[in-house]
């Protein structure tokens, strides 16, 4: 009966190690994904703001 026990005990164990493991993996996919998107938000400023800086020059080399 205490054998059983211990399988119960064991098998359980290893679905709890599995889903942790599974919800690690998954957190750490969403984190990366979180961080390229953030990555990616950073770039189109950047875009954003390098293109308003060609425009100020253009504009201020028609004045001259």
């Amino acid at each position: 009966m205490s054998g059983l026990k211990n399988d119960q005990q064991r098998n359980e164990q290893n679905e709890l190690q599995k889903y942790l493991a599974e919800k690690t993996k998954q957190e750490l996919e969403d984190q990366q994904q979180q961080e390229a998107e953030s990555l990616s938000e950073y770039e189109a400023c950047v875009l954003r703001e390098s293109a308003r800086v060609r425009e100020l020059m253009a504009e201020a080399q028609r004045k001259k």
